[in-house]
C-alpha cells in the first residue's frame, strides 16, 4: 500500500495512516489506556485513541528529518478488554481517592483495602504483559514506544529495557518528579513511577529531570541524596533565561548529564498547561513544545541513541485541541527516534 504524504490522511487504524504493520515496523507504540491510580482528574486513559484519531491530521513533513514520512512507525490496536478493566477499576479507586481526601485512614475500612490490593494486583499483571511484550520487540531490534494512559504505564518497558542494556539513562520531561513510594497506596501510582524506576532498573545509570516544578520534601530529598538523580527545575531554568541565559546553552547541559543510551519520559504536563488543559495534574509554567522538541533532537545530534520512549497524560476533553498537541508531540518523539535509528546504521 502506497502513501500519499500530501494527499488527504487515511484513517487506516495505524498512527498517522501510515501503511506500516507490526512486523515491518521499526518503530512499534504499545498503547496503554490505563488511569486508574490518577490522583486529580481522570481522562488519560482515552489518550491513546484521542490522538490516533488526531494524528491523521498532521502533515509529514519534518525539517529535522529527510524523507521523514516514509518512518516504518506502528501502533498496536488498543485493548479493549483493558479500557474496560480500567473503567471498573476507576469506579473503585475514585471512591477509595474521595475516602482519603476525608481525612480517613485506609486500614479504616476492609472493603476498600481489598480494593486497593486487586488494583495493585491488576496493575502488576499489566506492567508484566507491557514487560513480556516489550522484550520481544526489543529482541527483534525495534524500538519500542508506551503511550498512555496515566504515567505509571511504561514501567513494564523500561523494566524490559533494563533487562537488555548494561547501562542507560532516562531523560524525564515532567511537571512532577514521580518519586513517592506507593503514593496514596497505590504501588504503580501515577506519582511513584520514577521511584519504582530506580527501586527495579539498576540499569538506569542516571534519571535527568527537567522541567519539575510541583514537588513534595521526601522527593528533594531523594534527589539530594541520590547521586543516579538530576534534577532541573521550572524555576531553576526560568531563573537563568530571566537572566539572560539561553535555552540553547540550558539544554547542552542537561545533554552533558546523559549517558550515551538514552529512554526519553515524556509527560505532558511539562508542558505549559495551555498546551494540555485537560491533563490530569496540570502545573501552571511549564515549556512550549517546541522547546521540548528543541532539547529532543540535541540530544539526537550530540550522538545519544534513543533506545525507547513515552508519552503520557493526554487527556482529551470537550475539543480536539489536548489530542492535537499530543499527536505533534508523540510525531516529534517518533522522528527523532527515527533520526536516533538512522544515525546508529550509518556507523
Amino acid at each position: 500500500m502506497s502513501f500519499d504524504p500530501n494527499g488527504v490522511g487515511i484513517a487506516n487504524g495505524n498512527i498517522f495512516g501510515f501503511p506500516v504493520d507490526e512486523n515491518d515496523a521499526d518503530i512499534v507504540i504499545i498503547p496503554v489506556p490505563w488511569d486508574v491510580t490518577a490522583s486529580y482528574g481522570k481522562g488519560t486513559s482515552r489518550g491513546p485513541k484521542a490522538i490516533l484519531d488526531a494524528s491523521v491530521q498532521l502533515d509529514f513533513y519534518h525539517p529535522l528529518l529527510t524523507d521523514a514520512f516514509r518512518t516504518k512507525v506502528f501502533m498496536a490496536p488498543i485493548s479493549k478488554e483493558w479500557i474496560d478493566i480500567n473503567d471498573k477499576l476507576c469506579l473503585k479507586s475514585v471512591e477509595y481517592i474521595n475516602y482519603l481526601e476525608s481525612g480517613q485512614e485506609l486500614n479504616d475500612d476492609a472493603i476498600l483495602l481489598e480494593n486497593v490490593k486487586g488494583i495493585n494486583s491488576t496493575q502488576t499483571a499489566l506492567k508484566n504483559n507491557l514487560k513480556e511484550r516489550a522484550s520481544n520487540l526489543i529482541k527483534q531490534g525495534k524500538i519500542v514506544a508506551v503511550l498512555g494512559g496515566e504515567h505509571s504505564t511504561p514501567l513494564g518497558l523500561i523494566e524490559a529495557l533494563n533487562d537488555n542494556y548494561h547501562s542507560f539513562g532516562i531523560l524525564q520531561i515532567d511537571a512532577h518528579a514521580d518519586l513517592r513510594d506507593a503514593y496514596e497506596g497505590f504501588e504503580q501510582s501515577h506519582a511513584s513511577i520514577m521511584f519504582n524506576v530506580l527501586r527495579s532498573c539498576k540499569n538506569v545509570s542516571k534519571l535527568v529531570q527537567v522541567g519539575i516544578r510541583d514537588i513534595a520534601q521526601s522527593e528533594v530529598d531523594l534527589i539530594e541524596s541520590n547521586d543516579r538523580l538530576k534534577t532541573f527545575f521550572d524555576w531553576d531554568i526560568k531563573n537563568k533565561l530571566f537572566n539572560g541565559k539561553s535555552w540553547n546553552d540550558i539544554v547542552d547541559e542537561i545533554i552533558t548529564h546523559l549517558p550515551d543510551l538514552i529512554y526519553i519520559s515524556f509527560d505532558i504536563d511539562g508542558l505549559s498547561p495551555e498546551l494540555c488543559p485537560n491533563t490530569g495534574t496540570p502545573v501552571a509554567g511549564g515549556f512550549k513544545l517546541e522547546e521540548i522538541n528543541y532539547l529532543i533532537f540535541k540530544c539526537v545530534e550530540a550522538g545519544k541513541q534513543i533506545l525507547g520512549f513515552d508519552l503520557n497524560e493526554v487527556a482529551p476533553g470537550n475539543n480536539d485541541w489536548d489530542a492535537n498537541v499530543g499527536a505533534r508531540a508523540l510525531w516529534n518523539l517518533v522522528c527523532a527516534a527515527e533520526k536516533s535509528r538512522r544515525f546508529k546504521g550509518s556507523m
